[in-house]
């Protein structure tokens, strides 16, 4: 049983992370660090908690700790996985790993020359609907993938984390947020790598300084042309859809945890197939395959370098935001 020790423990710990490690079966948590301490030792007492601590150094200090998650405000993530491996722990790292694919190439090599292990939390590749898609794609049930779509929206006014409208803490807006989730999705569904990229943003009075809306174009090695569209101004959604010179694949929702996600293939404009998936084990089986690779079971399937590789995307992204032109991708 891995005990792990949640770094930056706020919404996200108490809307998906925590329902996640109570369905686990391979792990629990026994620590939590939240800079308040009056609700760090509120969040201990609902969830039965043992240690509660105000700052990463103290948690990792820990010797219960067995393993690391940080789900702190993006600019934190980098000193605080430095801070879990220098103290040679283990570290699950939410998403986006860093700021800038220079700090992941510094958390990669400081792991390395630790000798720990290092993942990032893309959770969807912990989703069956996910996976499923994967398969299909791989069995050319739409014969070869032309064009790619994955949307992720939802209403980010007035919401909890404040600080996803302030790009020194954030580092971007959806972009960096969400749309490295259907970055991520694209990459593991077609198991290809992107040569291209393009964006294009928009801002509102309330976006603060980065973008509310935006949309992300991706050109793949194998010549997918994909598209991913994300907004933090309209109802929650994450369409996914691939179509092939052969057939399509669609799922209406099929990024989330929330519900029973139906996935359809169609062919010559009928469906042929129609398959209900459950992600409802996504967070517990995310958690239970880190503390696995802990125990040197099985290997973590998104280590840090997987984490690098969408943040190059994400770099390159916001750069042709700004010049308005198509980036080119050689180092992936």
């Amino acid at each position: 049983m891995i005990r792990f020790g949640i770094v930056g423990f706020g919404l996200h710990a108490v809307r998906r992370l925590m329902p996640g490690f109570q369905l686990a079966e391979e792990c629990k948590v026994v620590a939590l660090s939240r800079r308040d301490p009056a609700k760090a030792a509120q969040a201990a007492a609902q969830y039965g908690i043992p240690h509660i601590f105000t700052s990463t150094r103290d948690l990792c200090s820990c010797a219960d700790v067995d393993a690391v998650l940080v789900t702190t405000p993006n600019v934190c993530h980098l000193e605080d996985v430095l801070t879990a491996v220098a103290a040679r722990k283990p570290v699950l790292c939410e998403k986006p790993m860093g700021m800038n694919a220079a700090e992941c190439e510094r958390m990669i090599v400081a792991a390395r020359e630790a000798g720990v292990l290092l993942g990032v939390a893309q959770i969807f590749r912990f989703e069956p609907s996910v996976a499923r898609c994967r398969e299909l794609i791989a069995a050319g049930e739409v014969g070869q993938p032309l064009l790619g779509r994955v949307e992720f929206c939802y209403q980010g006014l007035n919401h909890a984390r404040t600080w996803i409208h302030d790009r020194s803490i954030a580092g971007g807006g959806p972009i960096a947020d969400v749309g490295v989730h259907c970055i991520d999705a694209l990459r593991y569904i077609l198991a290809d790598e992107a040569v291209e990229v393009a964006a294009r943003g928009a801002a509102d009075a309330q976006s603060g300084d980065v973008e509310a809306s935006a949309v992300v174009t991706l050109r793949f090695s194998r010549g997918t042309l994909a598209a991913v569209l994300v907004s933090t101004r309209a109802a929650y959604r994450t369409p996914v859809e691939f179509v092939g010179d052969r057939g399509v694949l669609r799922m209406m929702d099929g990024l989330t945890v929330d519900k029973d996600v139906v996935l359809e293939l169609w062919r010559d404009g009928q469906l042929i197939r129609t398959e209900t998936i459950s992600n409802r084990l996504a967070y517990a089986r995310q958690v239970d395959s880190f503390a696995e690779a802990v125990q040197g079971k099985s290997p973590f399937p998104v280590p840090g370098k997987e984490g690098w590789r969408n943040q190059v995307i994400l770099d390159a992204a916001y750069r042709s935001m700004t010049s308005a032109k198509v980036e080119q991708l050689t180092s992936l």
